[in-house]
């Protein structure tokens, strides 16, 4: 076997790792604690590889600085869920090392393992050992060692890495109580070594299919994204690309850039990350903008939409919705841009109902998403483009998609970006309600962090499969309530699983109780169950909404 890795074999190893983690997806999925029905680490994991894989295959003879910036770049963009954004840290990581290498050795490679920690465990305010960031440290650790040993055969090395983290993931239920409960190893770091173990096959030689398709996961995600602010037909196509930097783009350079962009459009968003340049801009010619981006570099993820066609769509689909109610009008008037504010919002909501409120409460823009499907890093870049706002809010309402939105935040410049860490839905409607226009972001912010707190919220779902969890044993196809925290109850009986729940809600002193059900549930059946919370709980105002969520039958919460 070769003692160093050059650009070509490089290549064939990451596609060989992100091939093997697709494959092994759905068991990864199987391993997560709770077995609620959603897109999960796996699916994650490799979404966020693939969007990776897809620029690293496009790549014609590269260097190894191209594959580098190609194996970041688009991890840092596709990056989804927690795992999916803790690997796209590490591969960032890895890569800021031995992009300045046409080979890679053992010493190589173990300067590139620390840092590759390192940069991952920054990423993470508060790194929870037992994870994927344990097993990544694991193999880093004996990387380093045998580094220092002398060892400079890569055969040995790198198997004798993966032996060694392969022990760590193994010992991942002894560091957290609830992975061996339900019996399994860490899913995030089991993801890891599946990228891993598929790049030592290709090392070895192991024939390996490096084709990489659209994934249909991916591609709907992506058609999910739904605007809120109209587009101005005074210029007539949305223009967005991405440049891959062959030369210097410094501060005087991007100022140039933006204000050619300004001659010939408007709605321009520029932003910057290193090695790589996100484009948005309203034009009537975008052939002009593509010209003026090609001479810094090449580029990617082109999108041009007719903005104009788009509008005159949308009208006849609402106009075919009014049919029977009022006539249709030959001439509509030109919509205009939302004009530019100081403070602007962005929810992840999944559900019409759901969506409607956090639309009546101000935000401007939703992305789809959520428990079944984490957006992408990508996805928040896109939403951030579109609030024309100095200062932008985002709520991501799911713990799994915080980090994505951080990544996010930390890859603009021209817009203050601020995270409120909201879990679930109801936490986010508390952040908008108690935003106060006459405040500073700061004092706005203080009050908003403070407010969810005091938001206790539960989930009614199904299990897809046995598991035992919080020291309750569940069968598939059983009710569960999950809490902030855990498991609040379960059993065979949806009304007495939610009622249940709803109690253990209610610890403490709370006046509110807000209950939101899902697409699965019929009017009358949640009225019904908002008349016996109503009943059980005189002193607090209880609230039934439609919510219209896809696999959870009720979100509830008390405050």
């Amino acid at each position: 076997m070769a003692n160093t890795i050059d650009a070509r074999m490089f290549a064939g190893m990451f596609l060989a790792g992100a091939k093997n983690l697709e494959a092994k997806k759905e068991w990864i999925n199987e391993l997560n604690v709770f077995p609620v029905p959603d897109g999960d680490t796996g699916t994650n994991m490799t979404l966020t590889i693939m969007s990776a894989a897809k620029e690293v295959s496009a790549l014609e003879n590269p260097d190894m600085a191209s594959l580098c910036k190609a194996i970041s770049s688009g991890s840092l963009r596709g990056a989804r869920g927690n795992s999916g954004v803790i690997l796209s840290q590490l591969f960032r990581g890895f890569t800021k090392v031995v992009r300045d290498y046409e080979e890679i050795n053992v010493g190589i490679l173990a300067d590139a393992f620390d840092k590759a920690v390192e940069t991952a465990y920054k990423a993470v305010m508060k790194p929870k050992e037992g994870t994927i960031l344990t097993v990544a440290k694991g193999g880093a650790r004996m990387a380093r060692e045998l580094a220092d040993q002398g060892e400079e055969d890569l055969g040995v090395f790198i198997r004798e890495v993966i032996r060694h983290a392969d022990e760590v993931l193994a010992k991942t239920p002894e560091m957290l109580p609830v992975l061996k409960q339900a019996g399994v190893v860490d899913s995030g770091g089991q993801g890891l070594m599946q990228v891993l173990k598929g790049a030592y096959d290709a090392f070895c030689g192991k024939e390996v299919d490096f084709t990489i398709e659209e994934t249909q996961t991916a591609a709907v995600s992506s058609a999910q994204m739904k605007t809120e602010v109209q587009a101005d037909i005074k210029f007539g196509y949305c223009t967005e690309f991405i440049i891959m930097l062959n030369r210097n783009f410094n501060i005087k350079q991007e100022m140039d850039f933006k204000a050619y962009l300004e001659s010939i459009g408007d709605s321009i968003v520029v932003v910057a990350d290193e090695d790589v340049v996100k484009v948005h801009v309203h034009t009537n010619d975008p052939g002009l903008a593509i010209q003026k981006a090609l001479k810094y570099g090449a580029l990617s993820n082109m999108k041009i939409d007719n903005m104009r066609l788009e509008h005159q769509e949308k009208l006849f689909k609402m106009s075919e919705k009014q049919k029977g109610k009022a006539a249709v009008r030959e001439e509509t008037a030109p919509v205009k841009e939302a004009p530019k504010k100081e403070v602007g919002f962005i929810a992840v909501s999944a559900g019409d109902g759901i969506n409607d409120i956090f639309k009546g409460l101000g935000v401007d823009y939703i992305i789809e998403g959520g428990q079944t499907m984490n957006p992408s890093t990508a996805d928040m870049l896109d939403a951030i483009d579109k609030v024309n706002a100095d200062t932008v809010y985002i709520l991501p309402n799911n713990k799994n998609i915080i980090l994505a939105a951080d990544q996010a935040a930390h890859m603009v410049e021209n817009k203050k970006i601020v995270v409120i860490p909201t879990k679930t839905v109801p936490q986010g409607i508390t952040a908008v309600i108690n935003y106060v226009p006459d405040l500073s972001v700061k004092e706005n912010t203080d009050t908003m962090m403070e407010e969810i707190k005091a938001v206790s919220t539960g989930q009614v779902t199904y299990a897809v499969r046995d598991t035992i969890i919080d020291d309750k044993e569940i069968k598939q196809g059983d009710y569960m309530g999950i809490g902030d925290t855990g498991i609040l109850s379960n059993g065979t009986d949806m009304v007495e699983v939610t009622m249940r729940m709803v109690e253990e809600l209610m610890a403490g002193e709370k006046e509110l109780i807000s209950i939101y059900y899902g697409a699965e549930v019929s009017e009358e059946t949640a009225e019904a169950l908002n008349g016996m919370v109503a009943e059980k709980y005189p002193e607090c105002d209880v609230e039934l909404q439609y919510g219209g969520q896809p696999i959870y039958y009720y979100i509830i919460s008390a405050e």
